[in-house]
């Protein structure tokens, strides 16, 4: 095992993102023995898991003697998703999960951090991964070490193992189960085993909050949203976080959210990932609808490229960057306009808009509408004429062009 450059004793108090897995289990023992830390305080935010992971982190935290702190983030993290539908906001074609949830763990863990007058930071994150950027992107920010012992150890699950055994420390095989799995409020993933093989076929016992749809009957869903942000379900007002789990539950018992995919990591690693996501799918697929009635075509263009933009750097959980808030200026201007209601019907592991109502629509009946012989504002129909002439004028010039030096020739 390789030892850290940094190991002395006397370095006070370290504060451990600590889920109670294998990985952050050891850390604990290690942060002491090969750091140097007088104290670990583990710290376990809740950002939407199952109560068992809670459970779980709380009689290992016990059982390792270690002084444990689980913060409630449910609300500030929701509010953040509900933000990313404004920007449309996805990542290869699935809704970002994972890659909102930590930095509003990591900021709440250096809160705790800082109240309780620690010098250090620690992750358990490998080396090969997303969330080692996410996490040290905020702490960084931060007058606190930074420790991360799994990728600077360059520890194995193998050796974890052994010396999760050798120690006594309280992990069950230090997995689980065969799955990678992360659940907050907005996603689940799963990857690992079997699944990090491309040609696997996913059994269905790897989903958890999308049923098969099969045989069941299609539900229609009201959604309303003020200024962009979604408000009310089947117009019942709820909370950000009450309205999420309602759509997760009734999105899920349709079999709608699921992904499979291969993802490109930051650090250039293409990996096989699942995950489910039904409220983030409703809610997508309703806000970009709605977009579409109230927004000029100028601005959905646009608007496009600003989502990608803000989409890639919350991927790379950089959203308090300065171009996050240059990119939102845009955003929020737009969503002024964003309200008004939207029908979706969930149906055989698909949802799609089906109705859309708002104050704000550009769009007119009367002026589009096939039975009527006139357009708006005194414009005619024989008023295109003119237009149908120039339109590809330019294409057809060229191509004529073409064609006449190559007669010649």
């Amino acid at each position: 095992m390789t030892q850290p450059t940094t190991q002395q004793d006397g370095n006070g108090t370290v504060a451990l993102a600590f889920s109670g897995g294998l990985d952050t289990t050891v850390c604990v023992p290690l942060l002491k023995e090969e750091y140097g830390y007088d104290d670990v305080i583990g710290v376990t935010v809740d950002v939407g898991q199952p109560d068992y992971e809670f459970e779980e982190a709380e009689e290992t935290a016990e059982a390792l003697g270690l002084e444990h702190y689980v913060v409630d983030a449910r609300e500030e993290f929701a509010d953040l998703c509900l933000q990313a539908v404004e920007a449309n906001a996805d990542y290869q074609g699935y809704p970002l999960g994972t890659a909102l949830a930590r930095p509003v763990i990591a900021e709440a863990i250096a809160d705790v951090a800082e109240e309780q007058g620690c010098t250090a930071l620690a992750h358990g994150c490998t080396g090969k991964g997303n969330d080692q950027l996410r996490f040290e992107a905020v702490w960084r920010d931060t007058a606190l070490d930074v420790i991360a012992p799994i990728r600077e150890l360059g520890l194995t699950r193998e050796w974890e193992n052994e010396y999760a055994e050798e120690k006594g420390l309280p992990v069950e095989g230090g997995a689980g189960g065969r799955y990678s799995i992360d659940t907050n409020l907005w996603s689940r993933s799963i990857e690992g085993s079997e699944l990090e093989d491309p040609a696997t076929i996913p059994e269905d016992d790897i989903y958890l909050w999308t049923e098969n749809p099969s045989g069941k009957t299609a539900e229609l869903v009201e959604i309303t949203f003020e200024d962009g942000t979604a408000v009310a379900v089947d117009g019942e007002e709820l909370g950000s976080v009450e309205l999420i789990e309602a759509l997760n539950e009734r999105a899920g018992a349709h079999g709608i959210g699921r992904t499979d995919m291969m993802e490109d990591r930051m650090l250039g690693l293409k990996v096989r990932e699942n995950y489910e996501h039904p409220a983030a799918t409703v809610l997508l697929t309703a806000h970009e609808a709605l977009e579409g009635l109230v927004l000029t075509a100028e601005e959905r263009q646009f608007k496009t490229t600003i989502d990608q933009r803000w989409s890639e750097k919350a991927y790379e959980g950089l959203i308090d960057a300065p171009l996050m808030k240059d990119l939102e200026g845009f955003i929020d201007e737009t969503q002024t306009r964003v309200t008004g209601t939207v029908t979706v019907k969930l149906e055989g592991g698909h949802t799609r808009a089906v109705s859309r109502e708002s104050d704000y629509s550009v769009y007119s009946e009367s002026a589009a509408s096939f039975n009527e012989e006139a357009v708006t504002g005194g414009i005619t129909q024989d008023d295109a004429t003119g237009v149908a002439k120039y339109h590809g004028f330019q294409s057809r010039l060229a191509k004529s062009v073409t064609e006449s030096l190559a007669d010649e020739e």
